[in-house]
């Protein structure tokens, strides 16, 4: 390995994740010396979570479907995609020896279905290209100038003061000058592996626009009109933790969005959570926020048309019990059957007060094409896999560069979870941290470069 020119200056980069150590790498093969502050013992800690149950690496989903996903920021996120698409980070992982394969769902998983191997192999790289490593560091915003010296500036309003970046470590407070830095410090999910939102006090004060923090990719409680309760006992000792596939999801979003998608989720003690919940979770935050309570429709068979189910439930089914017949005729079982008895005993989410005829054949068929699920409330933060909200991109120079300040100094890069955008997992969320870290170090390098530093 060729080290780099002792003249330039090294760049420091706080977040371990995978838009901190993508960037790190960009700018380490760039010939950049590259300092990486952690506050953890270890990077990718989340990251490493995210690979136990089988890591979503990015997705199959041919562009420009893939960038839809991203909700209202797909715009603002296509050039990230651009620079390092999905194939680009598949043929990354195969370059650390890592092969990857598409499951029957579209998903991409690394052959072995785990993180581990994939971050080791990174980080030795890293340390290969020089990268140095300073865990247990804190960052706690960056150093204030000093009134008096910035009153003797020419132009006060117009300086940026020098970038100096405050750290608590184990040997106490540390300050550190810098040419440059890169942020990549993540949201506010899983406090206890690092990604807290700490960050945003010390931003906000130096007047960078945040968007307040909110839980995404986090399940919902449910709840009956009326009564705190959400799902009945019963439900909950015998379907808690059941999965419900394959259903259909419909709602209409707080703008007249349609959301309108196949797929599973499953029944938890206080109400969903699980992939199809999450796809449609910006929407269902919103429409809670706005309203108290967001219903959508479940379509609990989506094999079958209404008319094929109606004629199903009226057929003639002697002694047999209704939810028999149901299961015989229709295969309707476990947390489905489930759901029917609910709505039987409890009455509709939205009117208690009104309980379908189990006679009624028309009534029940509609039921099953249209079971209205009322959720409540997100669960916390804390629970959630991602957060939305951070960074607005609006306020941010080209490059991913926070705009210089009285208080803000200048040569400061933003990537990853911390800016504001959200996705659905399945490869989405993990492929646009990846892509960000990388095209805000190449952003980096071309102010430097511009910069001469």
């Amino acid at each position: 390995m060729t080290s780099p020119p002792p003249s330039l200056a090294a760049v420091h980069l706080v977040g371990g994740g995978p838009a901190g150590l993508m960037a790190a790498e960009t700018l380490a093969a760039a010939g950049r010396p590259v300092v990486l502050h952690d506050a953890m013992p270890s990077v990718g800690r989340k990251f490493l979570l995210a690979g136990k149950g089988g890591l979503n690496l990015t997705h199959s989903e041919p562009r420009p479907g893939f960038d839809t996903r991203y909700g209202e920021r797909a715009a603002a996120l296509a050039p990230w995609l651009d620079a390092f698409p999905p194939q680009a980070l598949r043929d990354w992982a195969a370059g650390l020896g890592v092969d990857t394969f598409v499951g029957s769902s579209g998903r991409v998983f690394p052959a072995e279905m785990k993180a581990a191997p994939l971050l080791r192999a990174w980080v030795q790289r890293l340390r290969q290209q020089g990268v140095v490593f300073r865990m247990r560091e804190r960052w706690l915003g960056f150093e204030r100038p000093d009134p008096a010296a910035s009153s003797d500036a020419a132009e006060p309003a117009q300086a940026a003061p020098p970038l100096r970046l405050r750290f608590a470590g184990p040997q106490g407070e540390s300050t550190v000058p810098a040419t440059a830095c890169l942020l990549a410090l993540g949201g506010a999910s899983w406090s206890r592996l690092g990604s807290d939102g700490a960050w945003v006090a010390p931003l906000a004060q130096a007047g960078v626009p945040i968007a307040p923090l909110r839980p995404a990719n986090v399940g919902f409680h449910v709840g009956w009109a009326g009564q705190e309760a959400g799902w009945s006992a019963p439900l909950r000792a015998r379907q808690a933790g059941a999965p419900l596939k394959p259903v259909r999801l419909r709602m209409v979003g707080p703008d007249g969005t349609v959301f309108d998608r196949a797929g599973e989720f499953v029944l938890s003690d206080y109400g969903v959570e699980g992939s199809l919940i999450y796809a449609a979770g910006a929407a269902l935050r919103e429409q809670i926020a706005a309203t108290g309570a967001c219903t959508v429709h479940l379509d609990l068979l989506p094999a079958f048309s209404l008319d094929k189910v109606r004629a199903e439930i009226a057929h003639p089914r002697g002694p047999r019990s209704l939810a028999t017949h149901l299961k015989s005729r229709l295969g309707l079982e476990g947390a489905k059957a489930a759901l029917l008895q609910e709505v039987l005993h409890r009455g509709l989410p939205d009117a208690p007060e009104q309980r379908p005829d189990p006679a009624d054949a028309a009534a029940l068929a509609a039921l099953l094409k249209a079971w209205p699920l009322r959720l409540v409330v997100p669960r916390p933060i804390d629970e959630a896999i991602s957060t939305a909200g951070g960074v607005r991109l609006e306020a941010l120079h080209p490059g991913l560069m926070l705009p210089p300040g009285p208080a803000l100094p200048a040569g400061i890069f933003v990537a990853g979870e911390m800016l504001d955008w959200e996705a659905p997992t399945g490869g989405y969320l993990l492929q646009a941290c990846f892509a960000s870290g990388q095209y805000a170090a190449q952003g980096l390098l071309r102010w430097l470069h511009h910069t001469g530093a």
